[in-house]
């Protein structure tokens, strides 16, 4: 069996769902298990209705929810033949869209939002994508299962970014999802979703779509996983900035990995961890361009001598720079720090220091007055905003000589507040203004990529 995620633009209208119907259909001889995200825009507008409440502006929730439940009628208006079949699919979306209107209400009378109450409201979105994929395939004759994610991707309590519990979730999933699958059915899940052992909804962090599609592929011993998006796979660098910007035909699991975690939007930095321990491979694919090969993701790929495979960026980064104004040992000053961070949950991306002082960087500044707050206490703490984090990114970057030399010449007058090298052997990253990343980026892929090795590694990107 392969599984199958679509995320929210390869959904997003009546005539995308269509194409990614097709896609499955196409691969049904394969029995797939089709995750799907909720379609483009709709997690951000139930999210928002939400906070609208809780502010007292119910009048403008509801607008955002009606606005909501129009679209998903209009898809399975122009989606789906069958009259009954759309009407009872409205039926259903409008009991959804009042269950969400009497939780928004909830809402604004208690003047509180939880996370708990935020993962239900979010939750909808991908119920009701699923819904409607569902029964545009019964549509179009073809015998499928809708699986409520619920029933099996159970996880803990800490909604908005819940942890999976990896054996429930594997005896489950094989419980519910492989009868479906002997019986032939094609499987419809969500993505994104999940629930405790008490049966409360839950929610993965956002991006979680292809972590649950991931996840799934494992529970269940997938032959692949496919990750339909809307690019043509993982590039040498973002198109947006480097037109020139090329496709890999395969890439190790590791490399991906750096990418994800250092800005590569394609792929949710956990995505691949399920994946990786059950050696399953997982395909990056495009739901627009579906004749384009994508790009491979494989735990030993095919030796290659190119040093560098990506350059990836990551924006809005604050530097966090701490220096220590009473004796501490190396260890008890690291620790120290560290359980700052760890107490308001906020991970870092970089990390340097030195006996008394360390430089730090992170990309969530909510908690951010509170941490230097409380660092204060033993250090003084300088914080640099408005900064961005180049990675570039390579297997055999370490043991080939000269690379350093190459970025570094390429960069030329770009101020480097900050590089890490040591602690990543196939990652060099460098901390710069944010202003500069554009002229960073395409500085260093003219270096590296223009023109390309002599190398079957890279394709041009699809433009039909």
């Amino acid at each position: 069996m392969i599984v199958m995620k679509f995320g929210g633009t390869s959904v997003e209208d009546a005539r995308s769902i269509a194409n990614a119907i097709s896609l499955v259909s196409r691969e049904k001889e394969r029995h797939p298990v089709v995750v799907l995200s909720a379609i483009a825009g709709a997690t951000d507008a139930l999210l928002k209705s939400a906070e609208l409440s809780v502010a007292e502006d119910f009048e403008q929730s509801t607008s955002i929810l009606n606005d909501l439940l129009e679209r998903h009628v209009v898809i399975a208006e122009n989606l789906i033949d069958s009259r009954s079949a759309v009407q009872g699919l409205i039926f259903d979306l409008r009991k959804r869209f009042e269950e969400l209107r009497n939780l928004c209400q909830s809402i604004a009378i208690l003047g509180e939002l939880t996370k708990r109450s935020l993962d239900t409201i979010a939750a909808m979105g991908e119920l009701m994508s699923t819904s409607i994929f569902s029964e545009a395939m019964r549509d179009k004759r073809h015998d499928v299962a809708w699986v409520d994610a619920r029933s099996f991707m159970i996880t803990d309590d800490q909604f908005g970014n819940a942890t999976p519990i990896f054996g429930d979730i594997d005896a489950r999933a094989n419980a519910v999802i492989m009868p479906l699958l002997r019986e032939n059915k094609i499987v419809i899940t969500q993505g994104f979703i999940g629930s405790t052992a008490r049966k409360i909804t839950t929610t993965l962090g956002r991006g979680g779509s292809d972590y649950s599609a991931a996840i799934i592929g494992a529970a269940l011993n997938a032959e692949e996983i496919q990750i339909w998006t809307d690019v043509d796979g993982i590039l040498t660098a973002d198109p947006r900035i480097t037109p020139n910007a090329k496709k890999l035909r395969m890439i190790s699991y590791r490399e991906a990995s750096e990418l994800a975690y250092f800005g590569a939007k394609v792929l949710h930095p956990s995505t691949l961890r399920p994946a990786v321990q059950k050696n399953i491979p997982v395909v990056v694919l495009n739901s627009k361009r579906p004749h384009s090969t994508g790009t491979r993701v494989l735990a030993s790929p095919p030796a290659s001598n190119i040093s560098v495979k990506s350059i990836a960026n990551k924006r809005g980064i604050s530097v966090v720079n701490v220096q220590a104004t009473r004796f501490l040992t190396a260890n008890r000053f690291m620790e120290s720090i560290l359980s700052v961070f760890e107490k308001h949950h906020t991970p870092l991306d970089l990390i340097n220091t030195s006996v008394a002082s360390a430089s730090l960087t992170i990309g969530d500044p909510e908690n951010l007055e509170a941490i230097v707050s409380e660092l204060e206490v033993f250090a003084d703490v300088a914080v640099f905003k408005n900064k961005a984090i180049v990675s570039i990114i390579g297997e055999r970057l370490h043991s080939t000589v000269g690379v350093a030399d190459r970025i570094f010449k390429s960069l030329g007058d770009i101020d480097v507040m900050m590089i890490s090298q040591g602690a990543s052997e196939l990652n060099i990253s460098l901390v710069i203004d944010d202003q500069k990343v554009n002229e960073a980026v395409i500085r260093l892929h003219h270096e590296f990529f223009e023109p390309l090795p002599i190398e079957k590694l890279f394709e041009d990107i699809t433009t039909e």
